[in-house]
Formats: structure tokens, C-alpha cells, sequence
């Protein structure tokens, strides 16, 4: 039993029938379209299948992207990562694909239509977006118009919302308790003048409270709303049957999860909400009952994305336990003649190599296990209808696990037989981007899109670039997307001590080839240069060899090429393998 399955989960054919019956209910309400994102009510990036409305409407998986259905016309909007994969799995006759966010829903919207009312559920979008579409159709016929989920209507077998089991978090892997957590918040809210604030995001309730939760696969969370006061008492709106008879403590009072609502009538002076995560109804509901709104961040994001010291060192562990699963899969690998494996054999056989280390809680995502030109469809999902055998070319593994201790994330582009001096030459310039955001030193304050450039700078000197952010946040036993910090053109958050980041530029060639290498690594304030001003710099957290066979030695700098043999030097050292797994990783990190 694995925890990656490969069934095909939906289908183009069933696109045209629902999108018909959603008109019908668009005619019945008299509106002149709907707006469906990917979302849920506490707007992470990880749904359940009860709330995966947009894949059940259309039958597009991505992790991000929305439909906006009018009676003649239906947008499947995807961006850069995802424009191969929506081809493949939504009717193209029925929906148009949109590149967003280069278009955006106001003005294709305005292409579409003179006059109208778009319905969308408050539940489901956050002010911010709202807001944002609202602008763009400012002086126009056209309004948003909140209602009941139009989709809900029509969805007959929609799963039922999941009740996992709520654990408490070790203090050994916190590193602080949640009364010191919630005294720290709660001094933050009252130096501002807030009475409370509202928490609707998942990760940052459980790590504020040291919990985690089994409601949505990979992501450790439990689906919940909380109130945090400002005497650091919580009132947690949860079903019961998560929690059980776990006790969290005389100042937490938990509360069944569909009286949230009307508790935020409740609520009196200034009251903190986030209009970037917090769902539109949570305002409306709190300005129907009068309340003053504050808004301003979830006050949980930055302490949560700045790890402290206790967990940077189990993360450091969760990590080194992972890289030895790893070495012992690329070993293995490279033991089989080209051809006999299939994406999936790939995929299972790598997650049974995390399992032997009898820590693993979850994969952290679905493996991504792309063979030759499945490997440039950037968030490829193997399945029984696309797993394709693994032929001589480059195979790209993107992959990481769940542990108490820590969050994995690694990609591996991996050669199978002899490569060709172009896969080379590609590989060598995505690897050069990778090594200057390792090595970067930076002044404190600067953000990630400061530093996104340095690993695209060798791939756009040849013409080449990627439709992704370079790096996205890591959590500790959370989400393995985790914010507010990123590596990123679009990234305004500066950088801080203790923030995890991927570090994972691409290339992709569509119908041939996809290249991505990613380590994960930690934002650490650098020793003292110069005139002392104060910088950061990044500690590598992942100790996996790169592909030797795939670098180009002639196209890298002495500073490049030091960087790498330093680094599979460092793997040989930390890393204990026995018998051929060791003799394997003494040639994969031998000197260049």
C-alpha cells in the first residue's frame, strides 16, 4: 500500500454535461455567469475532494487556477506551470484555456460580455480578489454578485468533508509552547489597538496551537477557523470528532465549526483580519454586526515562516534521513537497464525507500516522475493511462516526504544512458542557477524577487528561461508551500533569518525534455564583511548528488565548479551507506 495512487481522477468527457447543468443553474438564478476558483473556505493551496469543485467541474488538477462559466463561453485560467497539463485534461471544445495572470478575469470578462451578474461564492474568495476584479470593472454593465455555490448545486456524490484525528505537536520539535506563542501574538495585537483576530488559514492555527491534523493528504493540517484574543485566550471552531478527548489547554475553548459565523457577531472593538487569506464572507460578516475591521496580516505568518532554532535542527535531520532514502533510489536506479522501469515503478519505488526509514508520516506532495517529454509538463502526475516507459534521455524526480521533524523537497534530473551535449548544455545552465542562489550573499531587507534573477541570468543569456518561481516556502511538519517568503519576480516579502526556501530553476523543452534541480535551504545571517552591514546568506538543507553525468565541466566557472565539489564532498562526509549504496555515492561525489 503506497500513499501515491495512479488512477486518473477525472475526465475530459466529463466536462460538457456539468458545465451544461451549471448554465441551467446560472438561468434559474438569473445570473449570466459564475466565477469557480480552486479554493476552499480557508484558502490554502491544498483542497479536499469535497471542495475541489473547479477539477470536478472541469477536469483540470492544478493546484492553482479558477473557471469563470458564462452561457456561451467558459475560461479554464492557468498560469506558466500549467499550460501543457490543462491541454491534456480539460475538453477543449467546451473550455478555452486563459494564460493568467497575463489576463486577468476583469478584462477577459469585459471580452466577453457588455452587461451581466457573475455570481461567486463570499466563501471562496478573499477580499483582495474580490476587490481587484470589482476595479477592473469599474465603469462597466457587469457586477459581481455574491451566492450560494451555484456548483454545489449540481454536484450529486460530492465527498464528504473530512473528520481526521488532531495530534499534539511535540515541544521538542516546536521549540515553544503555544501559551508562549499566543502571549507573544496577542502583546502584538494589543500594542495595535486590536481586541482580536481572525485565523482562517490551517497552518497557521496549527502552529500556533502545536497541533497537526490528517483533514488533507500530504498537508499535515486540520480544517478549522480560531479567534485569538488579546489575552491570548483562542476559541478554536472545530468539529468535534477531530479533536476527540484531546485536551489543549484552560485558555483554548473549541467550539463546533458551524457556529463560527455567528460568533464573529460577537466580537467587539477592532478586530484583525487578513484580506489576502481570510474568506469575504468573514467581513461581511463582521461588518453586517458592526464590528471595526483591522486589516492586516494573519498575525501567524511571519513567526511560523521564521523557524527557530529547535526546528532548523530537526528539519537538519528530517532531511539528512531523507537524503540517505534517496542516495539508496538513485543507486537502485542506476542498477536498471534503460527501459525496464515505468514512471510509476519510479515513483512507488522511490516512496518505498522513504518508507524503510519507518519515520515517514505522508509523501509531501505527489511525486512528480517525468520521462522524456513528460518531464517538461512542470507539475506532471504519473498515471495508469500516461506512465510512460523510461528510455534513454533525462528523467526528472521531484519528490519529498513528511516527518515529525521535517518537510522535504527535492528535485533530480537524472540521466538514463548517454545524454546528449544539448541535454548538457541545458542541464549545466539551470545548475549554474541553482549554485548562485546557494552561494548568494544579500543585504537584509532585500526580498525575494531581488534575488530571483540570479538563477535565471545564465538560461536568459542563451535565450532560455522558466514559467515558475524559483522558490517557493517550506514548513516543518506543515505545508510544503508555505508563505509569505518566495524566490520570485512577484515577491515583495524581505527575506529573514530562519525563512526556508526552495531553490529550483528549470528548463523546459515541450515534446522533448524538462530539467529542474531543487534543494531546499535556510535563510542564516552571514559572518561580518566590510563594513559590517548586516546580510544574509543561504545554508543548503538537502544532501543529494547532482548528476555528474549531466554537467558540462568546460561551462563552469572555478567558483562553480569549486561549489559543487565542496557540496558532494559535504554528502560523502554527512552521509553513512553501506555496501553498494556507499560505493555509489563515493563515484556520484567524486571530485569533477
Amino acid at each position: 500500500m503506497t500513499f501515491q495512487t495512479y488512477t486518473k481522477t477525472t475526465s475530459p468527457a466529463d466536462g460538457p454535461a456539468r458545465l451544461a447543468a451549471l448554465r441551467a443553474q446560472l438561468q434559474k438564478a438569473g445570473f449570466d455567469g459564475v466565477i469557480i476558483p480552486r479554493a476552499d473556505a480557508h484558502q490554502g493551496e491544498y483542497v479536499a475532494e469535497c471542495d475541489n469543485r473547479l477539477a470536478w467541474l472541469t477536469g483540470f488538477t492544478g493546484s492553482a487556477g479558477f473557471c469563470i462559466a458564462l452561457m456561451d463561453s467558459a475560461g479554464v485560467f492557468i498560469d506558466g506551470r500549467y499550460r501543457l497539463q490543462v491541454k491534456e485534461q480539460v475538453d477543449m471544445q467546451a473550455f478555452i484555456p486563459v494564460h493568467w495572470p497575463e489576463t486577468k478575469p476583469a478584462t477577459w470578462l469585459k471580452d466577453q460580455l457588455s452587461t451581466g451578474r457573475i455570481a461567486y461564492d463570499p466563501w471562496l474568495f478573499t477580499k483582495g480578489q474580490i476587490d481587484e476584479i470589482e476595479r477592473g470593472l469599474k465603469g462597466t454593465k457587469l457586477t459581481l454578485v455574491a451566492s450560494d455555490n451555484l456548483v454545489d448545486r449540481i454536484w450529486e456524490d460530492r465527498p464528504a468533508p473530512p473528520q481526521g484525528a488532531v495530534s499534539l505537536y511535540p515541544i521538542a520539535m516546536a521549540g515553544e509552547e503555544s501559551q508562549d506563542k499566543r502571549a507573544r501574538l496577542a502583546a502584538a495585537l494589543k500594542e495595535a489597538g486590536q481586541r482580536a483576530a481572525v485565523l482562517t488559514l490551517p497552518d497557521s492555527i496549527c502552529w500556533l496551537l502545536n497541533i497537526r491534523g490528517s483533514d488533507i493528504p500530504r498537508i499535515p493540517v486540520a480544517q478549522c477557523f480560531a479567534v485569538l484574543h488579546a489575552n491570548g485566550n483562542l476559541d478554536l471552531f472545530i468539529d468535534p470528532v477531530k479533536l476527540g478527548a484531546l485536551e489543549l489547554g484552560p485558555d483554548i475553548t473549541s467550539r463546533p465549526q458551524g457556529e463560527f459565523e455567528a460568533a464573529l457577531a460577537t466580537l467587539t472593538g477592532a478586530v484583525r483580519m487578513d484580506p489576502t487569506s481570510a474568506p469575504l464572507a468573514v467581513s461581511a460578516a463582521l461588518q453586517a454586526a458592526s464590528v471595526e475591521i483591522a486589516y492586516a496580516e494573519d498575525p501567524c505568518i511571519l513567526p511560523k515562516a521564521c523557524k527557530n532554532s529547535t526546528e532548523i535542527a530537526a528539519t537538519r535531520l528530517a532531511h539528512l534521513r531523507d537524503a540517505k532514502a534517496m542516495v539508496a533510489f538513485l543507486c537502485w536506479l542506476d542498477a536498471q537497464p534503460a527501459g525496464s522501469l515505468t514512471e510509476i515503478d519510479v515513483a512507488r519505488t522511490l516512496e518505498g525507500f522513504r518508507r524503510k526509514t519507518n519515520a515517514l508520516k505522508d509523501i509531501s506532495f505527489e511525486t512528480i516522475s517525468g520521462a522524456g517529454p513528460n518531464g517538461a509538463i512542470v507539475h506532471y502526475r504519473v498515471t495508469e493511462e500516461t506512465n510512460r516507459r523510461v528510455d534513454e534521455g533525462l528523467l526528472l524526480v521531484d519528490s519529498g516526504g513528511q516527518y515529525v521533524d521535517g518537510t522535504t523537497d527535492i528535485t533530480r534530473t537524472i540521466a538514463i544512458g548517454r545524454p546528449t551535449e544539448e541535454q548538457r548544455r541545458c542541464f549545466t545552465l539551470v545548475l549554474q542557477g541553482m549554485i548562485a542562489v546557494s552561494l548568494a550573499r544579500f543585504p537584509k531587507g532585500l526580498a525575494g524577487r531581488d534575488l530571483d534573477a540570479l538563477a535565471r541570468a545564465p538560461l536568459w543569456r542563451h535565450g532560455f528561461d522558466y514559467d515558475h518561481g524559483t522558490g517557493h516556502g517550506v514548513g516543518v511538519y506543515l505545508s510544503v508551500h508555505e508563505g509569505p517568503q518566495r524566490i520570485s519576480r512577484i515577491s515583495e516579502v524581505p527575506l529573514q533569518a530562519g525563512m526556508i526556501l526552495s531553490n529550483e530553476p528549470g528548463y523546459y523543452r515541450e515534446g522533448a525534455f524538462g530539467i529542474r534541480i531543487e534543494n531546499l535551504i535556510v535563510t542564516q545571517p552571514a559572518p561580518a564583511l566590510g563594513d559590517n552591514r548586516e546580510q544574509l546568506q543561504f545554508e543548503t538543507l538537502t544532501w543529494v548528488p547532482i548528476d555528474r553525468r549531466l554537467i558540462a565541466v568546460e561551462m563552469l566557472s572555478p567558483q562553480e565548479r569549486d561549489w559543487i565539489d565542496a557540496y558532494h564532498a559535504e554528502i560523502a562526509e554527512k552521509l553513512d551507506m553501506s555496501g553498494p549504496e556507499q560505493d555509489w555515492l563515493a563515484a556520484a561525489t567524486a571530485p569533477l
